[in-house]
């Protein structure tokens, strides 16, 4: 069995409905969810001028390969009306895999580790609830030391 570690966020329309809908749709085509986080919100990153997202982390287990668990996401994602507009723009959801078991994978259609949660509070944080001892396998540092080390600005406010 497979342990996906998921990052799920958004920021357009009912937020919580889409998180809520999205955690279904993940149960019933992914696997079961063994941890989830709590609900953070957290001011955009990158692209500023938007409303706030809500974010959620989870650990998953699945018997599918990562490739296919991507794949999967993807059509949640496009189901929930997620167009790809503008890269870190507003969006209904986002379905992100962050770790997959301690694997690493750099394909063209696919990085794991997710190349940039070291640098983002509203990943680390939820991930820290959910896995603060899971040792990211390639900085080798546990999602707690992440967490100290981050110097993004932004704080995630449990909702």
């Amino acid at each position: 069995m497979n342990k996906a570690y998921l990052l799920i966020g958004g920021n357009m329309g009912d937020r919580l409905a889409n998180l809520q809908n999205a955690q279904t749709s993940i149960q019933s085509q992914i696997g079961s969810i063994i941890l989830s986080s709590s609900i953070y919100e957290t001011a955009a990153w990158g692209l500023e001028d938007q409303p706030s997202f809500l974010n959620q982390a989870f650990i998953v287990e699945t018997t599918f390969t990562a490739h296919e668990v991507l794949k999967k996401l993807l059509a949640i994602e496009q189901s929930m009306g997620r167009i790809r507009q503008q890269p870190l723009g507003p969006r209904t959801i986002d379905l992100d895999i962050i770790f997959f078991n301690d694997q690493i994978i750099h394909t063209e259609d696919l990085t794991i580790p997710h190349p940039q949660m070291q640098k983002r509070n509203f990943v680390l944080t939820p991930l820290n609830e959910i896995a603060p001892e899971f040792i990211h396998p390639e900085l080798k540092q546990t999602i707690n030391q992440l967490l100290i080390d981050c110097s993004d600005p932004l704080l995630c406010i449990k909702k």
